[in-house]
């Protein structure tokens, strides 16, 4: 069947479904097993094989197992058995290491793709006559869907009814303007994808109207599944952070190879066998390069977004999270994030009263009467499950309709009694909602929205009295709606504002509290004591919105509380002068905010901004953090943002900048612990051959210590709890870098200490056993361990003994893996294939004596202040 040419009636008999009542939950189990998921094909990701493979594409790995290749030819040719240990060894650490490597991407992977997994998209389906709302891809062809603006189009779908709809297909089509849908067009069977009017298609979204829809295909039958294979998926990007430090790794790869090559010169010039030295200064080069660095990063990041996930914050992109950390102005609504959303009738007005009216269970008949015109006006429904109701749709609606269902009011009875003939849907520009239901055989127009907007278009009604109820519950900290209506001889066939929002009579008014959240109180101190910014922006009555803010502490003495108007007022320059003193918005529109957002850019401010609706995607994608609802969000406005609040939670959105510091704050150690010991490893090999012209270490002792100090301790280093003080310090700077607050100088400091360290140790064990062995062996197992002993001192920036030396217990699972891997190295046969020798008591004491050495200069240097926490 070509589904856009026939009647919806012969869709639905076709696909063997019903308008009213949708398919039943065994016709959708059964349709599921037969079409599958509705989901495309994903491009096939690499096999662990291809993987591995990857690991080998670093060119100093390529040049040090091509010395190697050599050196076990020349040992073949030459017959010494013994020689072939040193290239065997070398293969064996480089395909281990390749093994770690592949470990690690995995697990990366498995985290970004949980993440996928969490911020899938839902639909409004009919099943078994109820409305549910389902994981998209449980979609089968059939099923009745509701789609609303801001809604995603989870399927291809026959349009059954719609009002005003107009749908975003420019993913299909490449037609940039949203087309005009129309479910009672008869399509030609030769029309273009793009004007086939009656359908929906898969991958749009809906920019305007309401609609219900048969879906006709899933998944790869859809037509963007039909494209799929055109369509290259993006893949996910280095983020600014891992280019950054893929940067530094080339730049440190270089100076390390220069140093490399005069070892090389040196070694080649003092006699030392060329295949020896080389391979001494590649396997140098190899670990001193920090090539992996991007990658350990990748991992920390989605470490720290999987424990975000635990505190209701999914972040979209990874360089949000480096972003999040930053943020020093946090614009947020004000329903439902600062305040609980739980919306709940409490006063009411109706045209003719002279005071307000507690509303209850038994409400008199002019509220009656105003409910009954509330809950016709209202798209959302509460159902209920025995002793649960589920709210479903915008909480200002629901909270009318369940007060009317209180008094006896049943909104399927209203539907019933008094159809909808037309609607105008709501829209953030109009500020209003209008229905036109037909009433005892007049066709009533219900309109519902702000009071200050309606009653500019009422010419009938105590608009004085009404103004001051609306001022009095505003004072209260209630959120007032309005509702009026008039009566109109015919039904509009393209309903407009001019024709239906005009000349209104208005029946009252209705106040409902959306208290505080309990904890939103505690965030807003949290973030004035973290040097951050709280700013309320609401579409609220100004009043209301004060209140609320005062009470929260967000509005202080001497800060200011606009309108939208007033905004629109100010010019750019006005603006920017006054935005530091401007805490409350009111009554805004989605232009407002995207004023507002670059107002406080302007200053050198990173802005997180939340947002809900369709119009608020481009105030979310242009400020530095957007952060769209989980519950009240439109999938057009998940798609626009960085970071969803699955709790829609303002206490959430300074969690996760919590969470952001301290994943930034993990970063900066592991990056400061592996360059340093680098840089500790270039320092004893570049200044042993100058002093005695010979290196301290062998080509295999360099790749092991590589081996065992740059996987497992950077990776829990990275995984170190979130600092309790970290939202006592001020949020870092837009320009400010890596390695600021003495970070880079105390790292090449750090290098210098280890380097330094090897060296004496390396003359301790030469001098007092008079063999080259003994001091690369005391110089293998001083900076092996006292790097182990670094991931420690790396944790923070206040002492180890005021932190809890092991209070982080996968740090403490990695030391002992990496210390027993070095043990396992010194104190076995293993030695022997190694280059090592056993060495006296007093020397091992020595060595002890030398590992523990960078907790006593670390631990003074925290004391006086060398190492000072950043306030």
């Amino acid at each position: 069947m070509i589904y856009y040419q026939e009647t919806h009636e012969a869709v639905l008999q076709e696909l063997k479904s019903d308008q009213a009542l949708g398919l039943t939950s065994g016709q959708a189990a059964e349709r599921l097993t037969h079409y599958g998921k509705n989901r495309l094909k994903e491009k096939k990701g690499k096999t662990k094989l291809q993987k591995f493979f990857d690991q080998f594409k670093d060119a100093m790995i390529l040049i040090l197992l091509a010395a190697a290749a050599i050196s076990f030819g020349i040992a073949c040719a030459e017959g010494e058995s013994g020689e072939f240990f040193e290239p065997i060894l070398i293969l064996l650490i480089v395909v281990l290491n390749a093994v770690i490597g592949v470990m690690q991407e995995s697990k990366a992977e498995k985290a970004l793709e949980a993440l996928k997994n969490l911020s899938a998209p839902h639909a409004r389906v009919i099943r078994d006559g109820k409305e549910k709302v389902i994981p998209a891809e449980e979609l089968v062809p059939g099923d009745v869907i509701h789609l609303e603006a801001g809604d995603f189009v989870p399927a291809d779908a026959r349009l059954l009814r719609s009002v005003s709809l107009k749908s975003e297909e420019s993913a299909l089509t490449g037609e940039s303007l949203p087309a005009e849908k129309d479910a009672d067009r008869r399509i030609d069977v030769q029309s273009p994808l793009g004007d086939r009017a009656n359908m929906v298609f898969s991958g749009c979204s809906i920019t305007y109207g309401t609609a219900s829809a048969v879906v006709t295909a899933t998944g790869m039958d859809t037509e963007m599944g039909k494209i799929a294979n055109l369509l290259d998926s993006e893949g996910e990007g280095a983020t600014p952070l891992q280019q950054k430090l893929a940067q530094l790794g080339k730049y440190l790869g270089i100076l390390a190879l220069l140093i490399c090559a005069v070892i090389l010169v040196i070694g080649i010039v003092n006699g030392i066998p060329a295949l020896e030295i080389f391979m001494t200064a590649v396997s140098l080069a190899v670990s001193a390069i920090p090539e992996g660095l991007p990658a350990i990063v990748t991992i920390v990041l989605s470490i720290g977004v999987q424990r975000m996930v635990k505190k209701n914050a999914i972040v979209r992109r990874l360089p949000a999270v480096e972003t999040l950390g930053g943020a020093s102005v946090i614009c947020s609504d004000k329903t439902g994030t600062l305040t609980q959303n739980r919306m709940t009738l409490v006063k009411a007005w109706a045209d003719g009263m002279e005071e307000l009216e507690t509303v209850s269970g038994s409400s008199s008949a002019k509220i009656q009467r105003l409910l009954t015109l509330g809950t016709l006006c209202s798209d959302g429904t509460v159902v209920f499950h025995e002793q649960e109701e589920q709210h479903i749709g915008d909480p200002t609606e629901t909270a009318i309709v369940l007060a009317a269902h209180k008094n006896g009011i049943t909104k399927e009875k209203l539907n019933k009694d008094y159809p909808r003939m037309a609607e105008l849907p709501f829209d953030s520009d109009r500020k209003l909602m209008t229905t036109v239901n037909r009433m005892d055989g007049k066709n009533i127009a219900i309109v519902k929205g702000a009071f200050d907007v309606i009653a500019l278009r009422c010419v009938s009604g105590n608009l004085e009295m009404a103004r001051r109820m609306n001022e009095e519950m505003s004072e209260h900290a209630l959120r007032v709606l309005a509702v009026a209506y008039k009566e109109i001889a015919q039904i509009p066939q393209n309903p407009t504002s001019e024709a239906l929002e005009n000349g209104l009579t208005l029946a009252g008014l209705v106040g409902m509290i959306d208290p505080p959240r309990p904890e939103a109180k505690e965030a807003v101190a949290v973030c004035k004591k973290a040097g951050i910014r709280p700013v309320m922006i609401t579409g609220d009555h100004v009043i209301t919105a004060a209140a609320v803010a005062r009470e929260l502490g967000i509005l202080k003495e001497g800060d200011r509380a606009i309108t939208g108007t007033q905004l629109d007022a100010m010019t750019e320059g006005e603006l920017d002068a006054e935005v530091e003193n401007i805490s409350v918005y009111a009554r805004v529109s989605p232009e407002n905010k995207i004023r507002i957002v670059k107002a406080w850019q302007r200053k050198g401010q990173i802005v997180s901004m939340t947002g809900d609706g369709v119009n608020d995607a481009p105030a979310l994608k242009a400020a530095d953090i957007g952060c769209a609802m989980g519950i009240t969000g439109t999938d057009v406005a998940k798609g626009a943002a960085d970071m969803t609040l699955t709790d829609d939670n303002f206490a959430t959105i300074v969690e996760a900048v919590r969470e952001g510091r301290g994943i930034y704050a993990n970063i900066r150690k592991v990056v400061g612990f592996l360059l340093g010991t680098n840089i500790g490893e270039i320092v004893a090999v570049f200044i042993a051959m100058l002093l005695w012209h010979k290196s301290p270490l062998m080509s295999m002792q360099l790749l092991w210590i590589n081996l065992v100090t740059d996987s497992l301790p950077a990776i829990a280093l990275g995984m170190e709890a979130v600092e309790p003080d970290v939202m006592e310090q001020k949020p870092r700077q837009k320009t400010e870098g890596l390695f600021a607050h003495g970070l880079g100088l105390r790292t090449v400091l750090q290098g210098v200490m280890f380097g330094m360290l090897a060296l004496l140790a390396y003359w301790l064990g030469r001098t007092q056993t008079g063999l080259d062995a003994g001091g690369q062996t005391m110089a293998f197992m001083v900076l092996s361990l006292s790097q182990v002993v670094q991931a420690f001192n790396m944790r923070s920036e206040h002492s180890l003994f005021k932190i809890g030396l092991f209070t982080n217990h996968k740090l403490n699972w990695a030391a002992a893996i990496s210390a027993l891997l070095v043990l396992l190295v010194l104190f076995t046969p293993l030695r022997i294939v190694f280059g090592l020798v056993t060495l006296s008591g007093s020397l091992y004491l020595k060595g002890l004596l030398m590992i523990l050495f960078p907790i006593l200069a670390m631990e003074l240097s925290k004391a006086f202040g060398l190492i000072r926490h950043q306030s």
